[in-house]
């Protein structure tokens, strides 16, 4: 008899599971969204890539043409410096430290606007992207959405990447007809 209610029991339980697991599976949407890709393959992403190349190669060629100054400067003074006074030697050699100087100056300022610019556009795609994904999320019913990052493993039907960049570039697009419409204002 006691064996009996032990399977009974059992029996109840597993059959609980089995239903309560059946009815979470549908309830359970989970999607997976990789950031990078939306950065890489959406038009906002690529305009964003392309402008921080643009400033990218205009302060190589500016720190370039400055290099190009000063390695003059060094050559002149090899040239000049065994018929200058010790004085006047060491004055060009100063003013040749202060260009080195200044050269380095100026890349590391260069260097923290590319970073900056870089993290300003970056972070507006995100906000962007997650607006986007949020509303998909709500539409679809959707109960997680989790970045790829981190996760070791998951199925590509549970990528949401490409639906996310095909939203973007049409809200992207959509935004960009807006601003170039005569007498439409934001």
């Amino acid at each position: 008899m006691r064996s009996f209610k032990i399977v009974f029991v059992a029996a109840i339980i597993s059959l609980c599971f089995v239903t309560v697991s059946s009815f979470g599976a549908d309830v359970a949407k989970i999607g997976v969204v990789n950031f990078q890709r939306i950065f890489d393959a959406s038009n906002a992403g690529k305009q964003a890539s392309a402008e921080i190349n643009k400033q990218g190669k205009k302060m190589e060629s500016d720190l370039y043409e400055n290099g190009k100054e000063i390695e003059e400067i060094r050559k002149k003074l090899e040239r000049e410096a065994l018929v200058m006074s010790k004085e006047m030697r060491e004055e060009k050699e100063r003013e040749f430290r202060i260009k080195v100087n200044d050269l380095k100056v100026l890349k590391n300022k260069y260097e923290k606007n590319l970073r900056e610019v870089q993290k300003r556009l970056i972070k507006r795609i995100r906000k962007e992207v997650l607006d986007i994904v949020e509303e998909i999320g709500k539409k679809e019913g959707y109960l997680l959405i989790i970045e790829n990052i981190g996760v070791l493993y998951s199925p590509n039907t549970l990528d949401i990447t490409d639906k996310i960049i095909e939203k973007y570039n049409a809200n992207f697009v959509e935004g960009a007809e807006k601003k170039t419409e005569p007498g439409k204002t934001e």
